[in-house]
């Protein structure tokens, strides 16, 4: 399959990787993007867009983003906190009350943001159509009990982790987390990331090819089962609702360029292409290390920050410095601080890997050996 784009000279290196995926193939289409000190050093694509290989993938192709949403997700918070809107350590019930239920009036925003609140999905069943009205999502988990003590444990909340914070930021926003994104940080700068799909963009999306085999979550328990694979566990992605959504853990789009651009906030220590979006004083609140340890729903060891993960897995490079996050199927977006490096790898064919997909790992390899 063709590969298009650009790597600046010494990064040959980076696009035989990518060209390799193609050639075993691993991908259907797929892009991979870098920038370092504000520049861009990569920024590549191939394959097609739909599984009947009909459409060329683009460069303004966009990808379903799944989880690699959560940290773009974050930089709104951190917004908001800069701000004074928000605060980190504030309890979640200081704006939403009715989240005091069943023992969480002393759950924080930092907490929810790194997995600790104990509400990685329901264990008796919802109708999944509350997943396409956010509020009233919201609604049903404000009552709910945590099914760990809040603050002892972290579990990944793979889908209800931004129903809870989309709902906090509507209690002191009259903008939505996504047109917050899309007003403040997006058009602005020109990054062509959003979380919910205008209708205008629909033949830009690309289709997503599922995976063969079933993720290894280790051994099943009560809370994995809740949080992935009850009936009612995530939203029915076919329903036409859908792309509509502003799920902030898992409905984002973009193109690896423009992830790349959004993560470069974690290269750059607040900024974005040398703008600075928070104070150094915030930034430092939305990284700082909230709960590090074996995750209860995520088969890892994990680091978690305030909606992104630390690198003791080197899933994103090999400095221990970088923040990144992964999605379901392999996408990823990450920021090194060290190198001033951000990068973000997407793609439509999805494998099984929950983190860590050997395809992004490859070319993350390469990428690091040109630096």
């Amino acid at each position: 399959m063709a590969v298009h784009g650009y790597v600046s000279p010494g990064f040959a290196p980076v696009r035989a990787a990518f060209e390799g995926l193609f050639d075993e193939g691993l991908e259907l289409g797929a892009g991979f993007a870098a920038i370092r000190d504000g520049e861009t050093v990569v920024d590549l694509w191939g394959g097609f867009s739909d599984r009947q290989r009909t459409r060329a993938w683009s460069r303004d192709t966009l990808a379903p983003l799944y989880s690699t949403t959560k940290p773009i997700a974050a930089l709104v918070v951190a917004l908001l906190c800069d701000a004074g809107d928000l605060a980190y350590d504030m309890a979640i019930a200081d704006v939403w009350p009715e989240f005091a239920a069943n023992g969480k009036a002393e759950i924080t925003l930092a907490m929810a943001m790194s997995h600790q609140a104990g509400l990685p999905g329901f264990v008796e069943p919802i109708d999944p159509a509350l997943w396409l009205d956010p509020p009233a999502l919201a609604a049903a988990l404000a009552p709910l009990a945590p099914l760990w003590p809040p603050g002892g444990a972290c579990g990944y909340h793979p889908i209800t982790w931004g129903y809870i914070i989309a709902e906090v930021v509507r209690r002191v926003s009259p903008r939505t987390l996504g047109a917050i994104l899309r007003d403040d940080i997006c058009a602005p700068r020109g990054i062509d990331v959003r979380i919910g799909l205008p209708e205008a963009d629909d033949a830009r999306v690309a289709e997503v090819m599922r995976p063969s085999q079933l993720p290894d979550l280790g051994a099943m328990t009560p809370i994995k089962r809740a949080a992935f694979l009850e009936k009612w566990s995530a939203p029915d992605r076919s329903d036409a609702a859908w792309p509509r959504v502003e799920s902030p853990s898992a409905n984002g789009f973009g193109g690896a360029h423009a992830v790349a651009q959004v993560f470069s906030f974690f290269a750059e220590g607040g900024a974005v292409g040398g703008d600075r979006l928070v104070s150094r004083e915030t930034y430092a609140e939305a990284i700082a290390s909230r709960i590090a340890g074996p995750d209860l729903v995520l088969p890892f060891t994990l680091d978690w920050r305030a909606g992104v993960l630390g690198n003791s897995n080197g899933f994103y490079g090999p400095n221990r410095d970088a923040l990144g996050h992964s999605g379901w199927g392999g996408s990823c977006g990450f920021g090194d601080p060290a190198t001033g490096v951000s990068a973000a790898y997407v793609m439509n064919k999805q494998s099984h890997h929950l983190m860590g997909d050997p395809r992004a790992l490859r070319l993350i390899e390469a990428l690091y050996q040109c630096l």
